[in-house]
């Protein structure tokens, strides 16, 4: 049993017809969660704790693991810059991105942030999120995550969360 409010998905795999059942982490009612994490998070970066946190919020999408976004009173800001890459989220809306630059050392686009989400998701407003594939390392707890695969989404995976999870090689479809 995990110790966050899990709820059953199962993935249709349309080229076999054959049905896969799976946890993830979803409302079924919106295909979105949003929720306050029960557990701290730190990121590490070149050394640095750059963030730590008692007051992240936690946002599960169908087919992801959770992003964790992080109040930016919990972040050492001095080390992000924004760059010019925007994004749009269906169901978070418009996204600025930031570099990361500690020492001689630069992660490029390594965080995210919504400046102005749509209204369900305004709880995360000027928070951010950061890919733990850039990261030395992301903790949950005390448990270091697992980075979702691929460049675009930025799940974070403990042992509590099991895919399969869209950027998986054969999941771009889904």
């Amino acid at each position: 049993s995990c110790s966050f409010p899990c709820y059953t998905f199962v993935v249709f795999n349309t080229s076999s017809s054959e049905v896969i059942p799976c946890l993830t982490f979803i409302n079924p009612d919106s295909r979105r969660f949003l929720t306050p994490s029960r557990f701290p998070i730190k990121v590490i970066f070149n050394g640095i704790i750059l963030a730590e946190t008692q007051r992240a919020k936690r946002v599960l999408e169908t087919s992801h693991p959770p992003m964790y976004y992080i109040p930016p009173e919990d972040i050492k800001l001095e080390y992000l810059q924004q760059t010019s890459r925007r994004s749009w989220c269906e169901w978070k809306g418009a996204c600025s991105y930031y570099n990361i630059t500690v020492a001689d050392k630069q992660a490029v686009n390594a965080a995210w942030s919504y400046l102005s989400p749509v209204p369900e998701f305004i709880d995360i407003q000027n928070y951010y999120s950061f890919y733990a594939s850039l990261m030395d390392a992301c903790y949950v707890g005390d448990e270091l995550v697992t980075a979702q695969t691929g460049d675009f989404y930025g799940g974070w995976i403990t042992q509590n969360i099991v895919g399969p999870f869209k950027g998986e090689p054969g999941t771009m479809g889904w």
